[in-house]
């Protein structure tokens, strides 16, 4: 008897698990339940591709506009440095005046990166070369132009704000009529373009809770739909977490592949708009190439889908999976 119980003692010894044992099979497990649950997907090809076809949809216009805001913000920072001021001079303006006025801007240098002036006679040539009506400006018992004196500040006076500020100093000048900022009307579009980014937050914001709100039913459904798996899982002793984590990575699968199909249909959507930026670029006589569609906007793109499957499957998870007990 006592060898007997002896053995007995031996063999209901537990060998003790080392944390990287732990780690590692804890790892495979989490593995194997992520392929089941993209196995679950594949089972049910009609479904999984309608959800996924709305959440990249739904994530493919902010994506998209968000892109287009950022290249035309590029594009206006290189317009930006082409500021300019043109100071329009009295009409009894006399030449030597206007030359001092010009010795006296071209000292600002701390201001003024050039300052150039045009008399009236050149202004004039230019403007009939340039209008076609030689005939008509025949008739003129004067030239009506006045003279201007251009002045292009320097890097910290090209802002706008700082540009006015310079605008009106010298518009205090005695023979200055009144100055034009050749970059106000950059203002406006700059006003359009903060709008827009506004407009695609908003955007962006409503589509991302739509999102959320789709997966989170889906995977309510799916909750549903296994209700009696579940019940008898916890009658065996399966915890909530236990059971939790299948249906989250359904949210991480659902999130991952709804992003790589926006990413596909961002990059459609920009080549197909290429042609028509490329034709009014050169109509202008210039080159542009939207930018922005790389690896980078790729991994914020998976990044942001993901987070909304995960955000949705968690919230959806905590609140059904507590509510079905064993009676």
């Amino acid at each position: 008897m006592s060898l007997l119980f002896t053995e007995r003692s031996g063999a209901s010894k537990v060998r003790k698990v080392g944390l990287f044992q732990r780690i590692f099979m804890g790892g495979i497990n989490h593995f194997r339940q992520a392929l089941a649950s993209l196995g679950d997907l594949w089972r049910s090809p009609l479904a999984t591709m309608m959800t996924i076809g709305v959440l990249g949809l739904s994530i493919t216009l902010p994506s998209t506009l968000y892109i287009m805001v950022k290249n035309t913000e590029k594009v206006t920072a290189g317009w930006e440095d082409a500021g300019e001021i043109s100071l329009y001079l009295k009409a009894d303006t006399t030449a030597t005046q206007a030359k001092q006025l010009l010795v006296a801007v071209s000292l600002m240098t701390t201001k003024i990166d050039d300052a150039r002036l045009i008399e009236p006679e050149d202004a004039l040539a230019e403007f009939e070369s340039l209008s076609g009506l030689g005939d008509s400006l025949a008739y003129l018992d004067k030239n009506p132009l006045p003279y201007v004196l251009l002045v292009t500040p320097k890097i910290d006076y090209l802002q706008p704000d700082a540009a006015k500020i310079l605008l009106q100093d010298l518009e205090q000048q005695s023979v200055v009529d009144f100055g034009k900022l050749d970059i106000e009307w950059l203002e406006k579009l700059y006003s359009i373009v903060s709008i827009a980014k506004d407009i695609v937050w908003i955007v962006a914001i409503l589509l991302c809770v739509s999102v959320v709100l789709i997966i989170g039913n889906t995977i309510r459904l799916n909750i549903l739909s296994q209700r009696d798996e579940i019940v008898v899982m916890k009658l065996v002793g399966a915890t909530d977490n236990f059971i939790r984590f299948p249906f989250l990575y359904t949210g991480f699968w659902y999130g991952f592949l709804g992003g790589m199909l926006a990413w596909m249909l961002v990059a459609f959507l920009l080549w197909w708009i290429q042609t028509g930026v490329e034709n009014l670029a050169g109509l202008y006589q210039t080159e542009f190439t939207i930018t922005g569609l790389d690896m980078v906007a790729l991994g914020i793109i998976l990044a942001i889908s993901i987070s909304l499957g995960l955000i949705g499957s968690i919230i959806s998870v905590q609140k059904h999976i507590k509510e079905i007990e064993p009676k």
